[in-house]
């Protein structure tokens, strides 16, 4: 009697060992990547399955390309950003075109008007060369998504802008404003639409989206007390003012002097 005790204890572990067992082994196991490997596919049109793709975008590729070559204007002489020290013929035309075409949003939504707009040389990624004028030149020039924007600055951020155009000492596009660079590299007769600042007047300067949050250490614009964003491409900018000219103007009035 007692090994027959023994063997039901006995035999009741055993079945709570299987049913822990069980329990276990069917729990949900977490898995981890513990390898990645890729391999290069080389795509050639000798492929069939590789010419089916081709064919398949061709016909896109082709309405792409045909929207994006179309003749929007005609540039009589090449403008390159890194003709000039101070001033470009493009960064002219790029500031000049950015109020005017900014301007058409800011009036019809706000009722306001841009004094000026400061951009960055090195947001100009090609030229504009001489010939005809294309969609796809707007892209070249203006690869990035950049995003038209207005901010209100004071008059003392102003100061700060034009400090920030010398101390750098590259043709960054500007427009709206003039000013004269002294001997002692400090700036004078800074003129906004032909007014003097006033440190406690506010003015709406033009830029773009990366610039006005700080970009390029342009912190100016981070005091900004207010910013409108006209959901405008920079890019688009330039393709509307194609569409809007027949010919593109070569811009060389004096924006920045020194003494």
């Amino acid at each position: 009697m007692v090994n027959l005790k023994k063997y039901i204890r006995v035999l009741k572990l055993f079945v709570i060992f299987l049913t822990l067992f069980g329990v276990t082994s069917c729990a949900t196991k977490p898995y981890y990547v513990s390898k990645i490997e890729g391999k290069k596919i080389t795509i050639t049109d000798k492929e069939p399955q590789n010419q089916q793709i081709d064919n398949f975008v061709k016909p896109y590729r082709e309405h792409i390309n045909k929207d994006l070559d179309s003749i929007l204007a005609y540039c009589p002489v090449t403008l390159d950003k890194n003709e000039g020290k101070w001033q470009t013929t493009i960064g002219n035309l790029m500031a000049d075109v950015t109020i005017h075409r900014g301007n058409i949003v800011l009036e019809a939504r706000e009722k306001k008007e841009i004094d000026l707009c400061f951009l960055n040389n090195g947001g100009i990624r090609a030229i504009l060369p001489k010939g005809n004028v294309t969609a796809r030149t707007a892209y070249e020039i203006m690869p990035f998504e950049n995003s038209l924007v207005v901010i209100a600055l004071k008059g003392e951020q102003i100061f700060e802008l034009v400090n920030y155009f010398i101390e750098t000492q590259k043709p960054h596009p500007l427009a709206g404003i003039t000013f004269t660079i002294a001997k002692d590299k400090t700036a004078k007769n800074i003129l906004i639409q032909g007014k003097a600042v006033n440190k406690d007047s506010i003015y709406l300067v033009a830029t773009n989206d990366y610039l006005s949050n700080g970009g390029d250490n342009m912190v100016f614009f981070l005091k900004g007390i207010q910013k409108y964003d006209l959901d405008y491409k920079l890019r688009n900018v330039l393709i509307d003012y194609f569409i809007e000219v027949d010919t593109i103007p070569v811009l060389k009035d004096v924006r920045v002097s020194v003494e």
